[in-house]
């Protein structure tokens, strides 16, 4: 199949903690959904901590912009009977997609622990939703292995493994280098995942917290863009980021890639920027 030349694309917002932040998210999603998105998700806070938010945006986007939304769904202090209370919410709510994540640990925690009576993996939180029925099934996946993987193979084998339970697309943490994506899609290949693999680009806000990012997530900051953000200065880091995210995206879409995510950070320019060099623009899907 010929791979188009004006990719797909979807968007990660986050649902907003303050007066001020609810005014960005409605401002970014009003920017970006004349781009007809395939799909919008909304993330959850570390340790499930912006549930009720989190529900609260997903709604408000589909009823109010016409989005087709995916819900950000962790495992995370949580029973199971709670867990999926929240995907019967969504089902009412007309939330028909689902990012299902086995989500960080809670601020102050050491590490990830299960809650006892809670789903173990999210492997076990997808093959509930997928008996459930009634929804898309969204994934993470890992270029660069997890902070609490051994390595990339564990991360692809883990992949299958939730593919398999019902997952029918996943999204990756985002990275810097195209070949990275590539390593990594040729092997969940060769492992046999068969859904498709979306890759998460970041149009750098800052490059202080994309480095503060970068570290918590196991994304490797390679030396020339380190050294590239330390010429630029302040004053030219907002033009190089742009002229990075286009060129990782259009790299990426010459080696057959026909669908971007963007994690926006709530913050609509940058990415704005980097879809109308790509060619997308609503006149683009118009028809």
């Amino acid at each position: 199949m010929p791979t188009r030349s004006v990719p797909a694309v979807s968007f990660e917002f986050f649902p907003p903690r303050t007066l001020d932040q609810s005014f960005k998210l409605w401002e970014t999603a009003r920017a970006l959904a004349p781009l007809a998105p395939d799909f919008v998700s909304v993330t959850y806070g570390a340790g499930g901590t912006t549930r009720q938010l989190t529900h609260e945006a997903v709604t408000a986007l589909a009823s109010h912009y016409g989005l087709n939304v995916a819900a950000h769904l962790t495992c995370v202090e949580a029973t199971r009977d709670e867990t999926m209370q929240i995907v019967d919410d969504y089902a009412a709510a007309g939330v028909r997609e689902i990012v299902a994540l086995r989500g960080d640990a809670p601020q102050g925690a050491a590490a990830w622990a299960a809650h006892e009576d809670g789903f173990a993996s999210s492997v076990e939180l997808i093959e509930a939703i997928a008996r459930r029925g009634g929804f898309t099934i969204r994934c993470g996946a890992y270029p660069e292995p997890h902070p609490d993987s051994a390595d990339t193979a564990a991360d692809v084998a883990f992949l299958k493994r939730k593919v398999d339970a019902g997952a029918t697309s996943a999204i990756t943490q985002f990275f810097f280098d195209a070949d990275t994506f590539f390593r990594f899609r040729d092997a969940c290949v060769a492992a046999g995942v068969d859904a498709p693999v979306i890759p998460g680009i970041l149009p750098i806000q800052s490059w202080t917290g994309a480095k503060r990012f970068a570290a918590r997530c196991g994304t490797s900051v390679p030396q020339w863009a380190e050294d590239a953000f330390v010429r630029a200065g302040k004053d030219g880091e907002r033009a190089l980021a742009r002229d990075m995210a286009i060129d990782l995206s259009a790299r990426l879409i010459a080696g057959g890639v026909d669908r971007l995510h963007f994690y926006t950070l709530n913050r609509p320019e940058l990415t704005a920027d980097v879809c109308a060099a790509l060619g997308v623009a609503a006149a683009e899907h118009a028809a």
